[in-house]
């Protein structure tokens, strides 16, 4: 098997462990990653980003259903079941998944999703009246980079990270 495959694999298992360290030790330093809520994160960003996903949920169930890796690139299929903690709202998100390593770790990770059929689940109305535009987007962007800003700025004072 492919070490970059396996490397996919127990990305995905320590994500349904809850594990955010196990998953940020699975990236290069200066690795990158977006999908349509964190659009554009560097670095320490994306470690952080999984450690407070994790760190914030109660009930996350993560299965990897396709893997694959060949050479310096990969791919995903992963299906996630939480509850939306803002809304307490059930989701079941499918998520198709690209990478590109680097060294044995993941240097870029790009994650794909519906959004509309995201924010119609985990916000209710709101989300199936104003998720298929730009304003919901955006708004939820910026949550969640203020939030992923604030973890960061706090994990740091506590020597987190």
């Amino acid at each position: 098997m492919d070490g970059n495959d396996e490397l996919i694999q127990r990305f995905y298992a320590a994500f349904d462990r809850g594990d955010g360290d196990e998953m940020a030790a699975c990236y290069t330093a200066d690795a990158t990653f977006s999908d349509p809520v964190f659009p554009d994160l560097h670095g320490e960003e994306v470690g952080g980003m999984w450690r407070m996903l994790t760190g914030r949920s109660t009930d996350l169930e993560v299965e990897l259903r396709e893997h694959s890796a060949e050479g310096d690139a990969g791919s995903a299929r992963w299906i996630a079941t939480y509850t939306f903690g803002r809304t307490g709202n059930h989701v079941v998100n499918d998520v198709r998944a690209t990478f590109r390593f680097e060294g044995g770790l993941i240097a870029e990770h790009r994650d794909e999703f519906d959004f509309w059929k995201w924010s119609r689940q985990a916000m209710g109305t709101m989300g199936t009246l104003l998720g298929w535009g730009p304003i919901l987007r955006n708004a939820v962007r910026r949550r969640a980079g203020a939030d992923l800003r604030e973890f960061l700025a706090t994990s740091q004072v506590l020597g987190v990270e």
